[in-house]
């Protein structure tokens, strides 16, 4: 039979049969786990007659080694290109002819693939998923033209990026003794190395449903779901797993500074704090102040970096953050900023501290961390609109072994967050022990420095920082 009338066939198939499920306690999520380990997890979202299946599986760039960084990428681009019963033609094919939607993602610590389709063909998704859990096709051809276009897409997102690639080494410093160092999308001679064989045994050694996670949300019957799952991955088998290396950073290490002259016109400052996550962290609270702090400095055009060090003292041009309570061992609280013209970034970088101690020394007004509260709430509701991103922020939850029930308690637990909770927070863990600063300039001031004396803090003191040229740190 062709793969497309099969495929067809199966998934249009009486859904009698399915199986009585209850939610988690005082939440909306159903849960199940095969007898091979897979578990799945469902969300009813009868909004529109669509549903999205999510198939993550626990391996990302941390599990790999410094000789072989670009696996997990590489590999997620492998598994485009068929299986003996459906070609990576046919897979793209069908899921246009029934109205779908697919794509794929690697993080750090784990690896996405995604399909959306009508909700009357939530079997088809399932089977085609369990497809290629268990009989990917991989030849040498295939591998031949994806690698090139991974070594393509590192040279226009990083190598031809001077922010991306300065990014890049900032966080090899910023992360001194955890994986998370490593580029998810690999270094250049790393990707020029890899083998076809690599892929095939970093496929046969992760892809199994006892280190995966499925994750459906839409308008669909969980029972239903669970029978279809049984249907198509009952029968793979688990496997004994590789054992994962420890995430975790160091804390207290010391004050990590950098500096990069590239061909870029404008300045940039980094800065991050290593700081715990809901993973790390034993108190959970300490993960929400930190959240509820990053959106005082940086949320939104009314928060304390916007008002303050932008529009008030006209110190820097731009400024944005980022802290993720969810990665899967040490977070960062990070700071990127744009100086204004003819403020140094030693400047900059001191004015951003300013604002970072205010919070050891002065609490939050409780009418502020209710703003920037509502704020929030209000981005996070419009995110979760989507069924993608319910069935993102689930699989994120799971991964980072998380009670999935955050996805709705999220803001809950934000907003129960007090300003002696930001204090306190503050105090302990924004200190020069946990800090790195990475200075970006134009590679223009470096040759200008060696004819001549710079004025005074137009560029980082070789006292004060550490000088990174070419080539990259590894």
């Amino acid at each position: 039979m062709q793969p497309l009338k099969w495929l067809t066939t199966l998934c249009l198939l009486s859904s009698a049969g399915a199986w009585a499920l209850a939610p988690l306690a005082q939440s909306n999520i159903y849960e199940h786990t095969l007898a091979n380990g897979l578990r799945i997890l469902v969300k009813v979202d009868r909004r529109a007659p669509v549903m999205t299946s999510y198939m993550y599986y626990k391996v990302g760039a941390v599990d790999e080694n410094a000789e072989q960084t670009g696996l997990s990428h590489a590999l997620e681009h492998m598994m485009f290109k068929g299986t003996a019963k459906v070609s990576g033609d046919d897979f793209t094919r069908i899921n246009s002819k029934f109205g779908g939607s697919n794509n794929a993602f690697t993080t750090n610590t784990y690896t996405g693939y995604y399909q959306t389709y009508p909700a009357a063909y939530m079997p088809l998704a399932l089977e085609l998923e369990a497809d290629r859990m268990q009989n990917l096709r991989m030849n040498e051809a295939d591998f031949d033209k994806e690698i090139k276009v991974v070594m393509e897409e590192r040279r226009q997102r990083t190598d031809d990026n001077p922010k991306s690639l300065a990014y890049e080494r900032f966080r090899l410093a910023a992360y001194p003794t955890s994986p998370l160092r490593l580029p998810v999308i690999g270094h250049m001679d790393r990707l020029q190395s890899l083998k076809l064989s690599d892929l095939q045994q970093w496929y046969k050694a992760w892809y199994a449903p006892n280190n995966a996670v499925l994750v459906v949300v839409g308008n669909v019957e969980p029972g239903e779901v669970v029978r279809q799952a049984q249907r198509y991955f009952g029968a793979i088998v688990a496997k004994r797993l590789p054992s994962r290396l420890r995430t975790h950073e160091v804390q207290n290490y010391g004050q990590r500074e950098v500096s990069f002259f590239l061909p870029i016109q404008v300045p940039h400052l980094y800065m991050a704090w290593n700081l715990p996550s809901l993973f790390t962290q034993t108190d959970p609270a300490v993960a929400y102040a930190l959240v509820m702090l990053a959106q005082v400095l940086d949320g939104g055009a009314s928060a304390r970096l916007e008002t303050e060090v932008i529009r008030a003292q006209r110190i820097a041009s731009a400024i944005s953050s980022s802290y993720d309570p969810f990665e899967m061992g040490g977070a960062l609280l990070m700071l990127s900023a744009v100086p204004e013209k003819d403020v140094s970034l030693r400047t900059l970088k001191d004015a951003l501290l300013q604002q970072v101690n205010k919070f050891k020394t002065q609490k939050v007004d409780a009418a502020e961390l209710a703003r920037v509260f509502g704020a929030y709430k209000a981005a996070q509701v419009y995110q979760q609109d989507e069924i993608e991103g319910q069935a993102r922020m689930i699989g994120d939850l799971a991964m980072a072994g998380l009670d999935v029930r955050l996805v709705d308690d999220f803001s809950t637990k934000l907003q129960q967050v007090s300003p002696d909770d930001i204090m306190r927070v503050a105090k302990r863990y924004f200190n020069q022990a946990d800090l790195t600063v990475a200075y970006l300039a134009p590679e223009k001031m470096l040759s200008d420095a060696a004819k001549a004396t710079p004025k005074p803090e137009a560029l980082p003191s070789e006292t004060d920082a550490i000088t990174v040229d070419s080539p990259p740190p590894r």
